[in-house]
């Protein structure tokens, strides 16, 4: 083949690479127009899969190739093995002269004496191999070396591109995935803040106390649901809060409802000892949202008294929330309300989403022992105070 049809080849080549975004396009390109050009009789064209540590064929010219994009009883070569497999690990092209002499050769489809196996790499990075054979011997030359090894390098080339171009892609679409989601967790957590069940129930609340002429409890419920309102209003849309403010709002928030449930409902709140130690930071509703959940439903499927002993544990890196209660009998938390288990799984996803965004930790187990009649519900949070 004289030089200028060899230049005039990897002209082509390369203009007929352009705006393919395809690896298959690519190689089956390469396998029936610029190996048909180069006068060779079969070649196969392989892509090392790196999970797999195997080539596997990707195009053909020949025989393997019966019909348009179609291999014929297509195979897989392990790394290393076969003529093929060992350029595939070296990344040195070989021409072996007489396959018969080599008892690395594997045949395919039908055995034949010369074989030309070529790398497709770039940068030290093998994408995967170029093997043709003949069935004369001897009829690769350096020359055909030289020819292939230059069509190998520019494949190589445009499927860095088009893989490098795909990774921006899948990136820009997980960072727009990302955003959605994130805009998702502010509006549950908007929610969250300002639930409209809870909302109604205290506005009812106040309306029967005020109905009911009892002015002092009216007094009071409106005193504390509007400190409530202001401090969810204070942190509408934050993403993090205070701890001592948190611990402040569940104060508020646990009044109310003892204050609504009326002797049904009593609680006891362990902050511990909390001189210097309430420098902590955590992810905003997650609390108010537990124990609204929580509440409503030992509520509305307990008959007896319920009395939760709510427990905060703090360190310089988590924040735990113990919510304990003691029955007298199994309780609901082994049968869940159809509205307990849709606000948990909310919940739940909320935690997912901080925890897979922001890389947060944040767990909720349920624990039950039947012996003591005793549920557990704990929230590990981080303290996030060092970390903003």
């Amino acid at each position: 083949m004289k030089t200028n049809q060899f230049e005039d080849i990897l002209i082509y080549f390369s203009k007929s690479l352009l705006g393919k975004e395809n690896e298959d396009e690519i190689l089956w390109d390469l396998a029936k127009n610029c190996i048909a050009k180069l006068g060779f009789v079969d070649c196969v064209v392989y892509l090392i899969d790196q999970d797999q540590k195997l080539l596997v064929q990707k195009a053909a010219y020949g025989p393997k190739n019966p019909k348009d994009h179609n291999l014929y009883n297509p195979v897989e070569i392990g790394l290393g093995e076969g003529i093929t497999g060992a350029v595939a690990v070296s990344g040195k092209a070989e021409i072996v002269p007489d396959t018969s002499k080599d008892s690395r050769y594997i045949v395919d489809d039908d055995q034949r004496l010369s074989e030309i196996c070529v790398p497709i790499s770039n940068e030290d990075i093998i994408y995967g191999v170029i093997d043709c054979e003949h069935p004369e011997e001897g009829f690769f030359t350096e020359h055909h070396l030289k020819m292939l090894s230059a069509v190998a390098s520019i494949c190589a080339i445009k499927i860095k591109s088009v893989r490098a171009n795909k990774a921006l892609r899948e990136k820009q679409e997980s960072l727009l995935q990302i955003k959605e989601e994130m805009m998702e967790l502010k509006l549950k957590a908007l929610n969250s803040q300002l639930n409209p069940h809870f909302v109604f129930n205290a506005l009812n609340a106040i309306q029967y106390y005020v109905t009911s002429e009892d002015k002092k409890s009216a007094l009071e419920y409106l005193s504390t649901f509007s400190k409530l309102i202001r401090h969810n209003l204070k942190h509408l849309g934050a993403e993090v809060v205070e701890l001592k403010e948190e611990i402040k709002m569940l104060g508020w928030y646990l009044k109310l409802q003892k204050l609504r449930y009326d002797d049904q409902f009593e609680f006891t709140l362990d902050v511990g000892n909390p001189v210097g130690q309430w420098d902590a930071l955590v992810p905003a509703t997650l609390i108010q949202t537990l124990l609204e959940n929580t509440i409503e439903n030992l509520m509305s499927s307990n008959r007896n008294k319920v009395h939760l002993n709510i427990v905060f544990k703090l360190s310089k890196d988590q924040v735990l929330l113990e919510i304990q209660h003691e029955h007298n009998e199994m309780n609901s938390l082994l049968e869940p309300t159809p509205q307990y288990q849709e606000h948990n799984a909310q919940l739940l996803d909320q935690i997912r989403l901080l925890n897979t965004h922001k890389g947060y930790r944040i767990s909720k187990e349920d624990y039950l022992d039947s012996n003591a009649n005793k549920s557990t519900i704990v929230l590990a949070m981080p303290n996030l105070f060092k970390l903003i």
